[in-house]
């Protein structure tokens, strides 16, 4: 069996899907037989061999290649790698009509889509369609995207849609020689991860300054630290001081993951009300390390987030996420039930869904 991974991108980016497609590519080489192959296409990656392919590969990969943004090239490269394979995983939805594509070339190749969110969470093109129907497997982070989906294309058999959580990342760990993290200063610690661009606007970093004023009225020394970059910096700043709060708001930028696991370590809750979810991956690291997490009821994160590990506010629902935030500072989650809340996301527990749904 000879299975091609076509991915966006695997390392070029630290993004939810980059991050999900590595371990991917990990699970499909550890459920590789002896005979068996894997090699990995990303488009956006470079040519050549990425430092950390290692820690995400057997030898069962046989090769891996990067197309550094080409189109063209991407196409290329897929028909070449295609033409051998017996099964084509892709990593997004806009590399379905090429894995369509090879199945009409070699009619016993098997292809299967790995559905995130917002990606698949609208109309598709009549070709959209018919690769989405040719598939014989969708995975879908969470039942919200599977529900959109069958909304968007109800000519989709149900029974092809199965759920496959994402999972937490075993290199990203809590397990892991004590490290400290920022400084103290008294009051409760919140904690943000996010990509801030402008088309990332609905992840709520917003609404959460904007829920700052009323929190920090019951906790005067509260704090909030955003870390991540983009172009929508300069706007979050600026509503930091126009709500009064940019005294309370850290914008740390962005973080390497051992600076990021010391924010964990270092914070009491974590919070990101975002309306577009498809799963979360972030609020799966800060569970690891035992923190509550604050989401928005929106998309799929009702799925992640119950009362026992954190709490869900009305998206831009600014008091109710204010409210929240107290509420968590005044009830603590019991970091233990928090972090076995992570652990039924375990790569393990992964990897077996993964297998049950190539079949």
């Amino acid at each position: 069996m000879k299975t091609l991974l076509l991915s966006p991108e695997l390392f070029h980016a630290e993004g939810g899907i980059a991050r999900i497609m590595r371990l991917y590519l990990k699970a499909l080489c550890e459920l590789a037989g002896a005979e068996d192959t894997v090699v990995s296409l990303a488009r956006n990656d470079r040519p050549g061999t990425d430092p950390h392919l290692a820690r995400y590969a057997t030898s069962a990969l046989r090769g891996q290649a990067g197309c550094s943004g080409r189109r063209l090239g991407f196409i290329r490269e897929c028909l070449q790698l295609g033409a051998e394979a017996d099964r084509v995983v892709c990593g997004h939805l806009h590399h379905l009509p090429l894995a369509w594509l090879l199945q009409r070339l070699r009619p016993q190749l098997r292809y299967f889509l790995v559905a995130h969110g917002i990606e698949v969470w609208r109309p598709y093109s009549a070709l959209e369609v018919r690769a989405l129907r040719g598939a014989h497997r969708i995975f879908c982070v969470s039942d919200y995207t599977r529900r959109q989906m069958l909304r968007f294309c109800p000519a989709l058999e149900p029974a092809r849609l199965q759920v496959v959580p994402n999972t937490l990342d075993p290199f990203f760990s809590a397990d892991l020689p004590a490290i400290s993290g920022p400084p103290q200063d008294g009051g409760p610690h919140v904690l943000a991860v996010s990509r801030l661009t402008g088309a990332d606007s609905y992840k709520g970093v917003d609404t959460l300054i904007e829920a700052l004023p009323g929190f920090l009225r019951e906790y005067p020394r509260a704090r909030l630290r955003v870390v991540g970059g983009g172009d929508d910096l300069p706007r979050l700043q600026a509503l930091s001081q126009a709500e009064g709060v940019a005294g309370a708001v850290d914008f740390v930028g962005r973080l390497s993951d051992e600076a990021l696991r010391r924010e964990y370590a270092a914070c009491d809750l974590f919070a990101l009300p975002s309306r577009k979810e498809g799963f979360g991956l972030v609020y799966l690291e800060a569970m690891s390390h035992g923190k509550a997490c604050l989401g928005a009821r929106a998309g799929g994160v009702p799925e992640v987030i119950n009362d026992r590990v954190g709490a869900l506010a009305d998206y831009g629902n600014i008091p109710a996420i204010s409210s929240a935030l107290a509420g968590l500072v005044r009830q603590a989650r019991d970091p233990a039930r928090i972090r076995n809340h992570a652990a039924s996301f375990s790569f393990p527990f992964f990897q077996r869904r993964l297998r049950a749904a190539l079949a």
